[in-house]
């Protein structure tokens, strides 16, 4: 049975004010009905408050969500990687500094708490398991052939995981490469590209320097797989589809087209002010999670010493933009100095980034938590045979 209660018990249930309550009654959304002890006053159906209550909770914890999900508020605990005070640290430990020495099977043992465990250590090239032409066609194809192969994450040791783990990253250097190989990762991509010396030392600081960023959505694309118990190789698929969007890791394209552009013409700031004009970002510049400078970057172009054309863009392009460059220009940037190929900037992004999505799926498998399954909050059209609103005829 209805209950009924006053004005002033609805607007404190609601939090709302009289003439707001007055709009609820008018729309249809709560009923109302003539005191019997005062004809003069109006008493509201509690059942009605009690569900635009809910509703309106739903919808705080909704904007909420779809705030954090946008480069806000933390949405899930890890202890992997921060930034924090404009830099990146991974464990705990600066990320450009570790750049300095580590190589990206060092970076992969303390992202996956290896300690004294080496799970590259003596690991067996496998034959080249994917074909097609080019790097990235053939990472997918070898992530996906690895996927309805491997067994699922579900019940395994973690030091047979982190084997696992080894011997994906591997094969993906193989694919990438188009070859297999052995030693070092970025000695065997150094060898494909056919680069020696001070460039082989480049492209190690650069696959450091991508191997995680806390959790971007090529991260966040991994945990949710993994937390359904699939393989490592579907998580690192699923991390590389969300990588290869061009607002992600495919950002690099737009980086590479921009600075063609900007030859072509022999006026980087025109080529940046027109982009501007046109409504447009300059692709490279500026990130959410560094305001003043994005330190992956700072530490690439110390080490590499970008070419007269290359540094003159990003002079031209901070000018204009007011904004820092930031990896994805780096890596372009770097590939371009060093002769690298046309599709190296993903490709190293691609493979830095696998140390990280592989991380965070252990991560999310030891956590315990269960499957990733946020709710959806619905706006469409009312389901049939919801309940119906009771409509008043009373005037207020």
């Amino acid at each position: 049975m209805t209950s009924w209660i006053t004005a002033e018990a609805a607007q404190a249930l609601l939090g709302v004010k009289l003439q707001t309550l007055y709009a609820y009654t008018s729309r249809g959304l709560i009923a109302n009905r003539p005191d019997a002890e005062d004809p003069r006053r109006s008493l509201y159906a509690a059942d009605d408050i009690d569900r635009l209550t809910v509703r309106k909770m739903r919808g705080r914890r909704a904007s909420v969500a779809h705030e954090a999900m946008n480069f806000g508020e933390p949405v899930m605990a890890s202890a992997i990687t921060t930034i924090t005070g404009g830099r990146l640290y991974y464990r705990g430990r600066d990320a450009a500094a570790l750049s300095d020495t580590m190589t990206l099977e060092g970076v992969a043992r303390l992202l996956w708490s290896c300690e004294d465990d080496d799970p590259f250590a003596g690991l067996n090239p496998h034959p080249l398991r994917a074909a097609g032409p080019d790097s990235r066609t053939r990472a997918f194809v070898l992530l996906a052939q690895r996927a309805s192969t491997d067994a699922a994450i579900s019940g395994r040791s973690d030091r047979a995981l982190r084997r696992e783990a080894a011997s994906l990253m591997s094969d993906l250097v193989d694919a990438a490469c188009g070859q297999t190989g052995a030693g070092p990762l970025h000695d065997r991509l150094a060898r494909a590209w056919r680069v020696e010396g001070a460039k082989v030392d480049a492209i190690r600081r650069a696959l450091v320097l991508t191997a995680d960023h806390e959790l971007n959505a090529s991260t966040f694309a991994a945990r949710v797989t993994a937390s359904t118990g699939a393989t490592l190789a579907a998580g690192a698929l699923a991390g590389l589809a969300a990588l290869s969007g061009p607002l992600h890791g495919g950002m690099t394209a737009q980086v590479s087209a921009f600075i063609a552009e900007a030859r072509r013409a022999a006026d980087p700031r025109g080529a940046a002010m027109q982009r501007l004009a046109q409504g447009l970002n300059v692709p490279g510049f500026g990130h959410p999670l560094y305001p003043d400078r994005d330190p992956r970057a700072e530490a690439i172009a110390r080490a590499v010493r970008y070419s007269d054309e290359i540094k003159a863009i990003q002079t031209a392009c901070e000018s204009v933009t007011g904004a820092h460059a930031n990896l994805d220009f780096a890596l372009v940037g770097m590939s371009r100095t060093l002769g690298l190929p046309s599709d190296a900037p993903f490709v190293l992004f691609t493979i830095g980034r696998a140390a990280g999505w592989i991380a965070h799926m252990l991560e999310q498998r030891a956590s315990g938590a269960g499957i990733i399954r946020p709710r959806a909050r619905y706006v469409g059209p009312t389901p049939d045979g919801a309940g119906q609103v009771v409509l008043s005829n009373a005037a207020e």
